[in-house]
């Protein structure tokens, strides 16, 4: 397959997408805020409809308001390639995160059809309704509304700041009231999604792909220190339950440990909150968030459990009580390694440099992943910045990865 190497079109076309799909939820600061079910939301994705349907794809949505574009096979009974990303962003965030993925299904399916017409099997691109959680508390549910594992009683309870309900918003959005298709397939051959790395990694190895081998795992915890609250002036220092100060031993440890453990292993404290937070009042509780990730199941179980284990005798050392509760465990994901030889041949018959490598974010594929063979292809972030208004990846960078995408696309479907 020959795709041109020198196509000011095919730049021009990239560039100009991106800027116009941006341009819906744009904020002063340059950023996207488009969150789900909202009306920058609702007229990106109806946007979007007319322009697949521009370029000659079949286009439909489902009833959660998954978007999809389709190339219809030749062969009769086929099986389905899907390709894309999610719509939505974090308040605020870039441009490139997820869009990315959708803008590039499209032009590689533009591409593939004004140049060899209907492939044999299906292809669709897919705008996922969403996949950040950032206006409710749920995590993709256009790809775990696909894969059957996000359903209605998922959502049933849900409600953002404002107190809107999560069927409310959908309902307003005009779905989830049985005029679409049923979201769940049953088709899906395979999942290949493109996305920015959202990390720095590649620009600083100068490696203009990523061939992600596995997504990782992640465990969340929600840590309570209970100390007692008094008085900041008259109490002695010997006598305190100052839950702050224990957290804070907890916190340092915490870092240490994971400096000390493996180099792939990442440990983050993000949330910090304190009762009664007054400036001359002892806290009396603490509670911070812990995030841990590695790509090895068991290397995240066992630091977890010694980990733990140190943060109680701390606890027990100065008298206060200790809470532990894991209200995320995600177990790290493997892409189809069929799929990454592919698109290796791909990059090395074209010697384009690439690196294989881990997925320190969730995306996605990790939905699709136990379900349907799945492939998750990164281009570089710069300085790795992503959900900000300084997310930014080079047009050149961006090709790149449109190219490798058309080209795994033909292999799979003509």
């Amino acid at each position: 397959m020959v795709i041109n190497e020198k196509s000011p079109a095919l730049f021009e076309q990239i560039e100009e997408m991106v800027e116009w799909l941006g341009s819906f939820g744009k904020s002063k600061s340059n950023g996207v805020t488009r969150q789900l079910y909202s009306t920058e939301w609702r007229c990106a994705q109806k946007a979007l409809e007319k322009r697949m349907n521009k370029i000659g794809l079949d286009v439909y949505f489902d009833d959660v308001g998954n978007l999809f574009g389709r190339l219809t096979g030749s062969r009769e009974n086929t099986t389905t390639i899907l390709t894309g990303s999610h719509i939505d962003t974090v308040i605020d965030g870039g441009k490139y995160d997820g869009a990315y993925g959708v803008i590039a299904g499209m032009i590689a399916l533009q591409y593939l059809y004004e140049t060899y017409g209907l492939p044999k099997k299906n292809i669709e691109v897919v705008s996922l309704c969403e996949e950040e959680g950032s206006r409710f508390p749920m995590t993709y549910w256009g790809s775990g509304s696909i894969t059957g594992v996000r359903t209605i009683e998922d959502v049933q309870n849900l409600v953002d700041l404002q107190n809107i309900s999560f069927i409310k918003a959908m309902q307003d959005s005009g779905f989830g009231q049985g005029k679409y298709r049923q979201p769940k397939r049953n088709d899906l051959d395979c999942f290949i999604e493109l996305h920015i790395e959202q990390g720095e990694v590649l620009e600083r190895e100068a490696m203009p792909i990523g061939v992600v081998s596995h997504i990782v795992g992640q465990k969340r915890y929600e840590i309570t220190v209970i100390g007692e609250s008094n008085h900041a002036g008259t109490t002695p220092m010997a006598w305190r339950k100052d839950a702050m100060y224990v957290a804070s031993g907890l916190i340092q440890l915490l870092i240490q440990r994971a400096k000390e453990t493996n180099s792939d292993l990442v440990a983050t404290v993000g949330q910090l909150n304190l009762e009664p937070n007054i400036a001359n009042v002892i806290p009396g509780k603490a509670t911070f968030t812990v995030d841990i990730r590695h790509s090895d199941e068991d290397v995240i179980d066992q630091f977890s459990k010694k980990l733990f284990k140190e943060f109680q005798s701390i606890a027990d050392r100065h008298t206060t009580d200790l809470k532990i509760k894991n209200w995320m465990d995600e177990k790290p994901t493997k892409m189809c390694e069929k799929l990454i030889e592919i698109s290796e041949l791909i990059l090395t018959k074209d010697q384009i440099p690439y690196k294989k490598m881990a997925s320190g974010a969730g995306h996605d594929s990790q939905m699709f992943s136990p379900f349907c063979a799945t492939s998750l292809l990164f281009v570089p972030s710069h300085k790795g910045i992503s959900h900000s208004p300084h997310e930014f990846t080079r047009t050149e960078d961006l090709e790149k990865g449109i190219r490798l995408l058309i080209k795994l696309l033909y292999e799979l479907a003509y």
